[in-house]
């Protein structure tokens, strides 16, 4: 009996000391995933970290290729002395679709194309087709500076310096462009032809194109809000003709007025095509 006992004893304290050292065991090995749990949760929170700033380049340099292509369309582009945005390209090409053939093939070059597309648009605005398209109307860009030159015919009687009604529509289309920009000037230039002049109001050639400069440069302000300080008249006389002074036909095209403007090329566009 007593060896019984002792025996039950022996394999009670065996059983006792088995169950503590695996205790033991487990315990470290709570500890040790409990350390790497941390660890864990420590690399996780610097991953996304890493990860959030990752996000926050990638959002910047989204941001920036997407303004570029914004300011891609809208950064003006020099070529064969015209000056043009992406924006402006793409109205032009839209413009020049309703073009005849025979005028895209005189064409040759962006700034030619770009004459050509203000030129119908303008022509347009005025709404006549009686025009020659050599002679009454003539625009020509020298990079961001927009020149048209008008016959006389279009915008005063014959022998006079006073506006004539026929020349509403298209002063009322250019101070409109005037009008949209502040920081657009507009110089207004009369000419004439050699034929010598002499009245009582009008001394010669000199007096004649001035006159007639600042009849427009007075008609703008007074009729169609143009702010006085944005306009300039000037006068060139006979000495900047266009042609020959030989015949009733080159006299006619030198009798002009050239209208020079520093615009927005955009608004400019923008303004001219709005008949479309």
């Amino acid at each position: 009996m007593k060896k019984i006992s002792l025996a039950l004893t022996a394999v009670v304290l065996l059983g006792s000391c088995v169950s503590k050292k695996k205790y033991v065991e487990l315990q470290q090995a709570h500890g040790e995933t409990k350390s790497q749990l941390t660890k864990t949760a420590v690399e996780k929170e610097e991953l996304e970290a890493k990860f959030a700033k990752i996000e926050a380049r990638v959002a910047d340099y989204n941001s920036k290729i997407n303004a570029l292509t914004e300011d891609n369309d809208a950064k003006l582009i020099s070529a064969d002395g015209a000056v043009i945005s992406n924006n402006v390209k793409a109205k032009m090409r839209e413009t020049l679709k309703n073009v005849s053939p025979e005028q895209l093939m005189g064409a040759k070059t962006l700034k030619d194309s770009m004459n050509l597309a203000l030129s119908h648009n303008l022509k347009k605005s005025i709404g006549t087709n009686s025009l020659n398209e050599d002679d009454d109307i003539a625009i020509d860009i020298d990079d961001t500076v927009v020149m048209i030159s008008i016959s006389d015919k279009l915008l005063f009687n014959t022998a006079s310096y006073n506006v004539s009604n026929k020349a509403d529509a298209i002063l009322q289309k250019l101070a409109d462009v005037i009008n949209s920009e502040p920081s657009i000037e507009v110089m207004v230039e009369g000419h004439t032809d050699s034929r010598s002049i002499s009245t009582p109001k009008v001394t010669d050639n000199w007096d004649l194109s001035v006159l007639r400069a600042t009849s427009i440069v007075r008609k703008l302000q007074t009729k169609y809000n143009v702010a006085p300080e944005k306009l300039i008249a000037s006068g060139r006389s006979s000495y900047v003709p266009l042609a020959s002074n030989d015949t009733k036909e080159d006299r006619a095209k030198n009798r002009r007025t050239r209208i020079v403007i520093l615009p927005n090329i955009d608004k400019f566009f923008a303004l001219m095509a709005s008949n479309e």
